[in-house]
């Protein structure tokens, strides 16, 4: 069976154990014969009755026909998945489709097919399929859907082949499994303007020529398509080839998504819960500066970086921000709590003290999403300021999602202080609203969190 390939791929059902394995998937009715016909067989020659030795032959023969004759067959049919789309967003659905066919010679039996499935994406689904005759093909499909991100094995296949007597049941799987990602929920962020940015909002780039001054541009060989009003004349007559000007390069602004993963900083857990309106927070917010055509990184408080070392962790632009999306929805898909129980890993990461990082600097703009903050975490959050052109920081606070008054107000005016623009996050808040605030609110200001 191929995994995640169109149909049309295929491989052979896998061998679980011989002849003895088929022996073992004998069913009541073919045990109760075994069981029947060896008594009649002794019974017939204690008595020495002709007539009843062959009833019992019968009997013992006919399910250990069924027997290798299922075994022989079990290899001749291949089936394939296909999974559409293999990656959904949280409380989305995802359609599997199923193909059998049947490459021997002979029509199959009666066949059960059974696709294994996690609790959490739905009950096993289960297919009876009459006869498959040969060379022919059977598609049958379902659905799957979790309001839970993660990843989630979709497979392997299993085969349940009977015989028309229903004296053997015989239950094989096939080798391979697909992955079905389930990422964090999103939502369409509003187009506002954010401290940071290298240009006007939504260019997310600045031009730039590679030197100053018309002396010191560095020309290069003339290429078929090159507009002709960019040629350097003094370079042509100096080297004796048409020689143009460098292109302007494109300088695209950095954005940073750190998100706070520290297991003591968040209280609850389920779809609900602050930790998980964190990660879909980031997810959203990972997504509209990527679409604003920033170069991006997700930064978690261990330090580590996505999509990469490469450029100092940040996205690069052109069809590679696309790849970098899905890295990154990818990560957050599976991200857990981590047992630090600091900040001090991101804040070398936004220094550009961490491994790989010191080349990128920290400047661009910087969206953190925090969980509880004691005093020291406080400090170490507000010096990331520093290096930031711009900041704004989300504070989910676990006594105001527990319902108990707020804890975190003497930490927000510390973060502001600090020239961040920060934001308590209320339960059930609506972050579209809260990144209209956001954008709304001069630097360093207080804003409340909008209730959604």
């Amino acid at each position: 069976m191929s995994a995640g390939a169109p149909h049309g791929a295929g491989g052979h059902v896998r061998d679980p154990g011989g002849l003895r394995a088929s022996l073992a998937g004998l069913t009541t009715r073919g045990r109760s014969f075994l069981a029947a016909g060896t008594a009649a067989a002794v019974c017939a020659y204690v008595l020495g009755q002709g007539q009843l030795l062959r009833v019992g032959l019968l009997l013992v023969v006919l399910p250990l026909i069924c027997v290798l004759a299922l075994h022989r067959t079990r290899y001749r049919v291949t089936a394939g998945r296909l999974l559409t789309p293999p990656r959904v967003p949280a409380g989305g659905e995802a359609r599997v489709q199923l193909r059998l066919e049947n490459v021997s010679r002979v029509p199959t039996g009666l066949l059960m097919l059974q696709d294994r499935v996690p609790y959490v994406l739905g009950p096993r689904p289960r297919f009876v399929l009459d006869r498959v005759e040969s060379g022919g093909r059977r598609e049958v499909s379902y659905r799957v859907r979790s309001d839970l991100r993660g990843r989630y094995p979709l497979g392997p296949l299993q085969l349940r082949l009977t015989d028309p007597f229903g004296l053997v049941e015989l239950t094989r799987s096939f080798s391979t499994y697909d992955t079905l990602t389930v990422v964090p929920r999103t939502q369409p962020l509003p187009p506002v303007r954010m401290t940071g940015e290298a240009g006007g909002y939504g260019d997310g780039s600045r031009r730039s020529l590679a030197l100053a001054g018309d002396d010191d541009v560095i020309p290069r060989t003339y290429r078929r398509g090159d507009d002709l009003r960019r040629v350097h004349w003094r370079s042509t007559a100096r080297y004796g080839e048409l020689m143009v000007r460098r292109e302007e390069q494109p300088q695209r602004s950095k954005a940073t998504v750190l998100l706070d993963t520290r297991d003591l900083a968040y209280e609850g857990a389920g779809p609900d819960s602050a930790f998980e309106w964190a990660v879909s927070a980031a997810a959203s917010t990972l997504l509209h500066v990527l679409e604003q055509g920033f170069s991006v990184r997700l930064l978690t408080d261990t330090g580590d970086s996505v999509p990469g070392e490469g450029g100092g962790g940040f996205s690069s632009g052109g069809p590679e921000s696309a790849e970098a999306a899905g890295l990154m929805m990818d990560t957050l898909a599976v991200v857990g709590h981590s047992g630090g129980s600091g900040l001090g890993r991101a804040y070398e990461a936004v220094r550009g003290g961490g491994a790989g990082l010191a080349s990128s600097g920290g400047d661009g703009l910087l969206i953190a999403f925090f969980g509880d903050l004691d005093d020291t975490q406080t400090e170490m959050a507000a010096r990331m300021r520093q290096r930031s052109a711009g900041a704004v920081a989300f504070v989910l606070d676990s006594a105001t999602w527990a319902g108990a008054p707020s804890r975190a107000e003497e930490r927000l005016r510390r973060l502001r202080d600090a020239g961040w623009t920060a934001l308590a996050v209320p339960p059930g808040a609506a972050f579209a609203e809260l990144w209209r605030q956001a954008g709304n609110a001069p630097l360093g200001a207080q804003t409340s969190g909008g209730r959604g």
